[in-house]
This record gives C-alpha cells, structure tokens and sequence, in this order.
C-alpha cells in the first residue's frame, strides 16, 4: 500500500470572514486540495474546522518529507497561482494567516501502519516553544515520560511530534484522535492533568503555547 505518511509536514491555519466562507471553502475543496494532492511528495491531505482553539480552519498536508514544499512542482504552483487562487487563497483573504512547515522528529520511524493511515477524524494540536537551554530535556520529558502515557486512553490513535524548518514556534504535537468523545473524556483530562517529574517540574513552567494552542479540531474535508 502506497504510504500516506512521511516525515513531513504542512500545516496552514486560517481565520476568514463570514461572507467569504462558502466560496473559500469550495476553492479549498474543489481546486486547492486536489492540486496539491497532485504533486509528487504530497502523500495526503485533509481540512479541519477548530471545535476549540484556532485559527478557526486547518488544512493539513502529510508530506515524504519537507524538501517537498521546495520542489520546481510545488513552486511552480506558489508562484503561479489560479485565477480561483488569487481571489481565495488564505494569504489573501485569511484575517490570520499561518503557514508551518515541520520535518518529524517523533517517533524517529513509523510503522507501516500509521505510514499507510488515513487522515484522522479529530486533531489535537499544540504549538509551542522552549528556551533554548531546555530543548533536549523538553524533547527527551515529552517523548518518553508524557506521550507513551496516552496510549492507555480509549480512542486515541497516535501522537507525532514536529519541528519547525519554516514558520513558528519550533514546536507541534499533533494528537489523533477516533472522535471528539476522546478529548472530551475524563481518560484525556487525567492524562492532561498528570504529575510526572521532569515533566510538571522542569518543562512545563517554562513551555509557551502560541495564540489559539493547543487547539482542538474535527475534519470537514473529506467528510
């Protein structure tokens, strides 16, 4: 099975005025995700909508890797964009705009089966920095002491973890999630409010989430 999961990752966020809404998200649906989709490195895709948090719309490319977005493929569309694309494209319209590229930094490989998954139903989504002085305990609390606890939680599916290569801040979790059932269960809040050491102690006091982090979201395209 072809993969749909790399070590790559774009994230675009977005907030748009409700008189734009119908037509952005025809454009998105109809022309920007499809073309997308059609360039060599773009293993897969989908849309969110913010449930809690923001920007309020989310569109989510898996990429082999984040040398994609720098292809002659992919800039030959960014530098020349559709007609549809000049007039609805979140850079133009968004009245906030963010464009993240990630390459993975967690788990280090992927199993085939998360290589090969569909894009979640539901997103949690954290963005966030560390001085730079805490960056290796950060990583080594995050990845071994907190995340490996999330597996006991009904309805998860998986966490990755991201670093930034273009746009900030340095840092995104991103959750998956089977529904919105699992956020909302006492299961997450007991995982979210857990006292590990190096963790509650050494990280989290000096962790700054961006504005709108950790936000959660549910996939509208495809439905």
């Amino acid at each position: 099975m072809a993969a749909k999961k790399g070590n790559g990752l774009l994230m675009v966020y977005c907030d748009v005025a409700a008189e734009h809404e119908d037509e952005f998200n025809r454009w998105y649906n109809d022309e920007h995700i499809p073309e997308r989709l059609a360039i060599p490195g773009v293993l897969n895709a989908a849309r969110y909508k913010a449930v809690e948090g923001g920007p309020t719309y989310l569109a989510c490319y898996e990429l082999e890797s984040a040398e994609a977005w720098y292809t002659e493929a992919w800039q030959q569309r960014l530098n020349h964009p559709t007609a549809w694309s000049q007039r609805m494209a979140p850079s133009v319209i968004g009245t906030s705009y963010i464009r993240n590229l990630y390459r993975r930094i967690y788990p280090q490989d992927i199993p085939a089966e998360t290589a090969e998954a569909e894009m979640s139903p539901v997103l949690l989504v954290g963005r966030m920095s560390v001085p730079a002085n805490l960056d290796a305990k950060f990583n080594e609390a995050y990845n071994h002491e907190r995340l490996p606890l999330c597996q006991r939680i009904p309805g998860y599916i998986r966490a990755r973890r991201f670093e930034a290569v273009m746009g900030s801040p340095q840092y995104t979790t991103v959750h998956e999630m089977a529904s919105l059932d699992v956020w909302k269960s006492q299961a997450w809040d007991d995982w979210r409010t857990a006292i590990t050491p190096v963790w509650n102690h050494e990280i989290r006091p000096h962790m700054v989430h961006d504005e709108g982090s950790p936000g959660v979201y549910r996939r509208i395209f495809p439905a």
